[in-house]
């Protein structure tokens, strides 16, 4: 029987392999000046170090059953392809909104104050990001 744990564990650290390692085809700078592949690098280091605590995890503890779900997996394609046409069409805010409440119907249970909640958070690092970074971000 598949773990699930584990599964997940192995899919988390084989993106995070796979991003680091392209990452590491651009310069990577200092963190003075960094290079385009420093981000990336920086991003895949957490999550390789979270995809090995999952998979000791997972042998430490009781196997799960390995659950395939094509609906969660065709809501969540649905609320990414979402959050595209919203954000090209009216604006950033609009395709965060659309991604999470789509996404939220993929959960065990449905709640529109969480999505809320997490719709409101994203909004706000999407801010951060434009305010304090630069990026070019139509919010509004």
């Amino acid at each position: 029987m598949p773990n699930q744990q584990i599964a997940r564990g192995v899919f988390l650290a084989a993106v995070a392999l796979f991003f680091a390692v392209n990452a590491l085809r651009y310069p990577i700078g200092t963190l003075a000046h960094a290079g385009p592949g420093l981000f990336p690098l920086l991003i895949c280091a957490p999550l390789l170090i979270i995809a090995l605590a999952t998979i000791v995890q997972a042998r430490l503890a009781d196997p799960e059953p390995l659950q395939f779900s094509p609906r969660n997996i065709a809501l969540i394609m649905a609320s990414l392809i979402g959050f595209v046409i919203a954000s090209e069409c009216v604006n950033v805010t609009v395709g965060i909104i659309v991604l999470v409440f789509v996404a939220g119907f993929a959960a065990n249970s449905y709640s529109w104050v969480r999505n809320l909640k997490i719709a409101i958070g994203l909004i706000v690092v999407a801010f951060i990001f434009q305010r304090f970074l630069g990026l070019n971000l139509r919010l509004l």
